[in-house]
Order: C-alpha cells, then structure tokens, then sequence
C-alpha cells in the first residue's frame, strides 16, 4: 500500500510541477507579446517619419532641379 500512496503523491508532485511550469510559460508569453506590440508601435512610428522625411527630401530636391 505505500508504494501505491507515493505513486500518487509523486504523479501529483509532477502535475504541480508541470503546472507551475505553464503558469511561467503563460506569463512569459503575455511578456513577449507587449514586447512585440510596442516593437510594432516603435517600427511603425519610424516609418512614418521615414515617409514624412521622404516626402521633404523629394519636394526640395525638386524645387533644386
């Protein structure tokens, strides 16, 4: 009967160890994806800009001409 008990004590160690594990992945995962929107954000914002200076560049460049 004891080796029955500790078969299911440590088949529920295990599953709370996985749990654990899923809780961090979960949170890691939520970490990388504001990580990931606010790199969107940033990207976006330069590109804007890149436009914006391109646009410029273009209008002098063909006052020069």
């Amino acid at each position: 009967m004891f080796w029955a008990m500790l078969a299911v004590a440590v088949g529920f160690v295990g599953l709370a160890v996985l749990a654990v594990l899923a809780v961090r992945v979960f949170v890691e995962a939520q970490r990388l994806s504001r990580q990931v929107a606010d790199t969107t954000r940033r990207i976006n914002s330069a590109a804007e800009e890149l436009e914006r200076a391109a646009v410029s560049v273009a209008k002098a460049g063909g006052d020069a001409v």
